[in-house]
C-alpha cells in the first residue's frame, strides 16, 4: 500500500508546547504557568449577549467573511483604537481565531520558495504556517542585549531577492518584548525599500504595560497597503474558547483570503460573533481592568526573580516573561524537566519557540497571585537546591 500521509506535513514537528503538557497533565499536584490563556471569565455583558442569541435563534451561517454588523464594529475599533482605518465591506474578515487568520493570510500571500522573514523566539504557528503554505520560512535571532527587539541590522542580514513576507509578532510572545513608533518607523523604511509585505500579529495590543502603549504597524505611514493585521478576541476580551479572530489588510489580499476561507470554513461560528460585536461595544472598563490585574501579577513576578536570582529582562507586552535559566549549565529542556518532575511547576522551555529561546523559559502570569505564589515558591526551593549542589 502507498504511503497514505503527505512529506510535508510529516517533516512539520508537534507544538513544543503541547508535547510538554502532555506529560504534565499526566502527573498530580502540577502548579502550571504555561499555557497562555487569561484566567478571568469572559465578561457576564458578552457571555450574555451570546446567550440571547441563541435563545433568539441566531443559529444560522453568516456571511462568510463575517456578519457586517461586527466588521463595521471591527472598522470603529481598529480606528478607535489603532488610528488605521479599514472598509468592512472589503478590507475585514472574521475568522476562527487569529491562527486561522495567520493561516489563510500565508496561504493567500505565498507561491513555492517565497521567503517568509520570522523573528524568533516568537509564536509556535509561523513557521509551520509558512510551510504549509510552500514558503520557506527564515528565522532572524532576536537577542535580549536588544530586549528581542527586531533591529534593522538584524532584518537586513536574512532579506534576500526571494524576501516576500515579514511576520511582526509584537508585543510578543514568549518574550513580552514590544516594539515602539521609532523601531517601528526604521523597519518600515526597509519593508518599504525591499518591496515586502508584512504580517502584523498584534493579538496582544490591548496588553502592554509602561509608558508605551502599542503602535499599529499599519498605522505608519505607507504600510497599510503592505501589511494584513490579525488581532482577536481570545486575550484581551479572555475569549480563547469563543475562537474568534479577524483580519484587516488590502482588498487585493483581504479577497483572495476570503476564498480560502469559504471553502475551508464557510464561516465563524454566528454565538462568537454576536457576543463579540457587544464585546467592542461595551468592553473597555472591562479590558482595563484585565490589564492592570495582569500589571500587578507581572510587577510580582519580576520582584521575586529578583529575590530568587534568577535573570530576566522586563517585559513590556502580553502575559509573559521570559527569564534566562544559563546560569545554571543546563538546557532549557533540561531545567524545565526538572522543576516539573522535581517541584511539579509546570513552564515552557524557551526552544519551543525557535532555537534561539534556548537558556530560557517561558511563563505566563495570566494566572492568579495565588496559584503564582506557589509555583514561585516551589521554583525558589527548586533554584535554592541548585545552587547548593554547585
Amino acid at each position: 500500500m502507498r504511503n497514505p500521509l503527505s512529506e510535508k506535513i510529516v517533516t512539520i514537528p508537534p507544538s513544543g508546547i503541547r508535547r510538554f503538557f502532555d506529560i504534565a497533565n499526566s502527573m498530580e499536584n502540577v502548579v502550571s504557568l504555561g499555557v497562555g490563556e487569561p484566567d478571568f471569565d469572559t465578561p457576564w455583558h458578552i457571555r450574555e449577549e451570546g446567550i440571547y442569541s441563541l435563545e433568539k435563534g441566531r443559529t444560522f451561517y453568516t456571511a462568510n467573511a463575517g456578519l457586517r454588523d461586527l466588521r463595521v464594529e471591527l472598522h470603529n475599533y481598529v480606528k478607535r483604537k489603532y488610528q488605521a482605518e479599514y472598509d468592512p465591506d472589503k478590507e475585514i474578515l472574521v475568522t476562527v481565531g487569529g491562527s486561522e487568520a495567520i493561516d489563510i493570510a500565508m496561504r493567500a500571500m505565498l507561491d513555492p520558495g517565497d521567503e517568509v522573514l520570522v523573528p524568533q523566539p516568537s509564536f509556535v504557528s509561523y513557521v509551520p504556517c509558512a510551510v504549509l503554505a510552500g514558503g520557506v520560512a527564515v528565522p532572524i535571532d532576536l537577542e535580549e542585549k536588544d530586549q528581542f527587539r527586531l533591529t534593522p541590522e538584524k532584518l537586513l542580514e536574512k532579506i534576500t531577492p526571494k524576501s516576500k513576507l515579514l511576520v511582526l509578532p509584537f508585543p510578543n510572545n514568549p518574550t513580552g518584548a514590544i516594539m515602539t513608533r521609532p523601531e517601528l518607523e526604521q523597519i518600515a523604511r526597509i519593508v518599504e525599500e525591499h518591496d515586502l509585505f508584512v504580517l502584523s500579529d498584534e493579538i496582544y495590543a490591548e496588553l502592554t504595560f509602561g509608558e508605551e502603549r502599542h503602535v499599529s504597524f499599519a498605522s505608519l505611514p505607507g504600510m497599510q497597503e503592505r501589511t494584513v493585521l490579525i488581532n482577536g478576541f481570545s486575550k484581551a476580551f479572555a475569549m480563547t474558547g469563543w475562537r474568534l479572530g479577524y483580519a484587516c489588510g488590502p482588498e487585493i489580499i483581504l479577497k483572495q483570503m476570503l476564498k480560502i476561507h469559504q471553502f475551508a470554513i464557510m464561516c465563524a461560528p454566528t454565538t462568537s460573533q454576536f457576543a463579540a460585536i457587544d464585546a467592542l461595544r461595551n468592553s473597555d472598563s472591562d479590558v482595563d481592568h484585565m490589564r492592570e490585574s495582569y500589571d500587578q501579577r507581572r510587577r510580582f513576578l519580576l520582584r521575586s526573580f529578583e529575590e530568587m536570582g534568577l535573570e530576566c529582562f522586563e517585559p513590556l507586552g502580553a502575559f509573559y516573561a521570559f527569564p534566562s535559566v544559563q546560569r545554571f549549565g543546563m538546557t532549557s529542556e533540561e531545567f524545565a524537566t526538572r522543576l516539573l518532575h522535581e517541584e511539579r511547576v509546570a513552564v515552557v522551555p524557551g526552544t519551543a519557540f525557535g532555537d534561539s529561546g534556548e537558556g530560557y523559559l517561558r511563563i505566563s502570569y495570566a494566572y492568579s497571585l495565588k496559584s503564582l505564589k506557589e509555583a514561585l515558591g516551589r521554583m525558589e526551593k527548586f533554584i535554592r537546591h541548585l545552587d547548593a549542589s554547585v
